[in-house]
This record gives structure tokens, sequence and C-alpha cells, in this order.
């Protein structure tokens, strides 16, 4: 079977960057063939040549077409805009696929998808990274009504035409059946996490990078992702400073890059040792670095529509025994509390981190026990291995092969 991908992001394990679909990739074309359609956007930003940029046996197709996390929304816009295009022209050029999947966000990926599809005879499958149109309204990116009204629309008949729906959260789910779709073609697939690249992170290896990195000793509380505009990284910083001036042996790290990096950069200046900002990690090194730290947070604004993400870090961190703190209303916050391997505390709120902190700071057995606990969920229900196996009888589904 032929799989057509259309995706504007893809990374590798030797990239700062979750790498889902390198991961899901590398399992499906063991037995299908599939084409990549996609852009090197990411290939600079390679820590590492440990990996081959694509897996074995995946055909790679890509549009230079550029994007930072930094760029404004204009610029974001004409960078999808390219990558939709250009991924039109390509899909009707390559050999005739048995199934398209196309990954959302951003959505004109997905729309890309459903043109190709419709024009080769071809089913599609729609993998909803984030919630799209709903995302960019909330954070202001689309200023008129018409252009809201008109992305809604799009994105309703994406649904309406995709042969299948695979939601990254079961909150994304819901919220795709609530428009009139049927359940029967929404399937949740989690983000999930590499267990195999989490297993580097042994405790041998995790003394030596604390001991390089000068934390013996330290209580580290842990931020690594995008320093993105929805990621409520002022109140993390507001926390760490705080948490600065009194507590001596804590220390916030901030592992990643992101729009609000400068904000983050200057706390550091203002308190040396207490916080630290560490550059973007390689996939296959970030677990060790959540590994050294006593607990991790997972933060978003509150906006109902970030309720429903599906956060790499959450995985991540779990999957090496590292308790989280979310800060989402929606299913994470269900999840840490029915598993006990977390908690919660309200966005916006720096005094209520900080509160919550030391009290877990202060119960280091508690903070182990809910780590053991996160960590055999994760074992059961995070795999991208089985994730893979999963999504790729979907596809099989979806093209009538099975």
């Amino acid at each position: 079977m032929h799989i057509a991908v259309l995706s504007q992001y893809h990374t590798n394990p030797d990239c700062p960057a979750t790498s889902r679909h390198y991961t899901l990739l590398a399992h499906i074309a063991k037995t299908h063939r599939v084409t990549l359609l996609t852009t090197p956007a990411w290939k600079e930003q390679r820590l590492t040549e440990e990996f081959p940029w694509v897996p074995a046996g995946v055909e790679i197709r890509e549009a230079k077409v550029p994007y930072d996390n930094k760029m404004g929304p204009a610029r974001r816009a004409l960078s999808f805009a390219q990558y939709a295009a250009w991924a039109v022209r390509e899909g009707l050029r390559i050999d005739k696929p048995d199934v398209i999947w196309g990954i959302s966000t951003p959505l004109t990926a997905a729309w890309a998808a459903a043109q190709v599809a419709r024009w080769r005879k071809v089913p599609w499958v729609f993998e909803v990274q984030d919630l799209w149109p709903s995302f960019p309204i909330a954070m202001g990116a689309v200023p008129t009504a018409l252009a809201r009204q008109q992305l809604y629309h799009l994105e309703k008949r994406l649904y309406g035409s995709a042969r299948h729906i695979l939601p990254l959260s079961p909150d994304m789910s819901r919220y795709i059946t609530d428009l009139g779709i049927s359940s029967a073609k929404v399937t949740t697939v989690l983000n999930g996490t590499d267990l195999d690249l989490a297993v580097r992170a042994t405790p041998a290896n995790v003394a030596q990078l604390r001991q390089e990195v000068g934390l013996a000793g330290k209580r580290v509380i842990l931020y690594a992702g995008t320093f993105g505009r929805a990621n409520d990284i002022p109140t993390l910083v507001a926390a760490a400073e705080a948490m600065a001036a009194t507590d001596a042996d804590t220390v916030w790290l901030f592992l990643g890059h992101g729009y609000l990096e400068p904000l983050i950069a200057a706390a550091a200046a203002r308190w040396p040792g207490h916080i630290r900002l560490v550059g973007g990690q390689a996939r296959h090194d970030v677990f060790s670095w959540f590994a050294l730290a006593a607990v991790s947070v997972v933060s978003f604004l509150s906006l109902p529509v970030l309720d429903s993400n599906s956060p790499a870090k959450l995985y991540d961190s779990l999957a090496v025994g590292t308790p989280v703190i979310v800060t989402n209303q929606g299913w994470t916050k269900a999840l840490v509390e029915q598993y006990n391997c977390g908690w919660y505390v309200p966005a916006g709120e720096p005094g209520a981190l900080v509160a919550q902190l030391r009290a877990l700071l202060a119960q280091p057995e508690a903070l182990a026990a809910a780590g053991a606990r996160g960590r055999q969920l994760a074992l059961a229900a995070f795999d991208r291995q089985q994730l893979a196996q999963q999504v790729q009888g979907i596809l099989e589904a979806s093209a009538g092969s099975v």
C-alpha cells in the first residue's frame, strides 16, 4: 500500500522536538510504501547526527518554506499558504497513493491533503494535533469576523470529507463529535512518548548529567518545551523568581526555545544559579533532563481551547518517573488526578504554583511515589510503538486494504 503523508513540519530524534511522526513513520514504512511531503524547516536545528533524517523506507520530498516559532501571525500565515500550495502540486505529481494522511497543524496542511485526495480520488485520514482554527482565534491571530467564520466552515468541511479523524486527546475527540461528526469515524490516538529512548535515562547517565551541569544536591523544577505565547511563561518566571529569593537549594530549569526566551534569559541573569535557561536538547537526550528533575511543569494559558492539548512534555516526564504539575483544566488534569501521578494548579497564579511546589518538595517520598505511578501509566498506555500499530491499522482500513 502507498501512503502519502502531508506534514509541514518534519523532525527527527536529533532535533529539539517531540519527533512523534518519526516513530510512527518508521513503523509503518516497514510494511508499506510511504511518501512524505514536508519542509526542511527543522533540519538546521539538528543537534546531533545519530539518526537519519527520515526513517528507512520513507521517500521524502521537501518544499523550501521557512518557519519559526518567533514569526508573527502574518509571516506564519504566508508560510502555511506556501506549503499548502506546494503540497497540492506535489501531491498531484507523485505516484497515486492508496490513502493520504494529512497532519494538522496548521489546518492548511489538512486542506492540502483533502484537495489531493479529491483530485486523486482516494480517501484521506485527518490527524488533529491541535484544534484549529480555535487555537489561533483564541490567541488573537485571526482579527476579522469573516475570516474566523470562513475558517470554522473549512474546519467542519474537512472533518466531513475525511475518511477517518485522529485527534490527539479525548477532549479534542469530544469537540469534533459535538460538531455533529459521527463518533464512528473518530479515534483518539494520544501523543505518547518514545519508551525506547526514555530507557537511556539510566541512573548513571542522569547522575553524570547532574554532575556535568552543576546540579548536585539541588532540587530541580523543570519546564521543557516551547517558550510560546500560549505556554503561560510569565507565570512560570514569576514563580521561579519568587522561589529564587528564598529557596536556596532549588533550581528552575527552562529547557527549549521560543518567542518568550528573552523573558526567561532576563530572569536567569537576575538570579544566576537559581534560574537557568538551557537550550533545546536532542530528542534522545531530553529524557535525562526530565529524570534529574523532582517535578516538571506542563503549563498553558487559561483558555478552553488549550485544555484539549496533548503535550509531549507530559508523556516524556511520566515516562522517566518524574511527576507533573499541569495548569489545564481539561483531560490532563483528570488524568494526573485519576492516576495520582501529578497535580493541578490554575494557570496565571504564580503564588499558587509556588505554594504547591514548596509543599511537594518537602515530601520527597510522595514525589517519588507519584513518579512511579506515572511511569507505570506511561508503560501501559503511552508507548508510541503501540500507537504506531494503531495508526497503521486505521490507515489500512481507510484505504480498504483490510
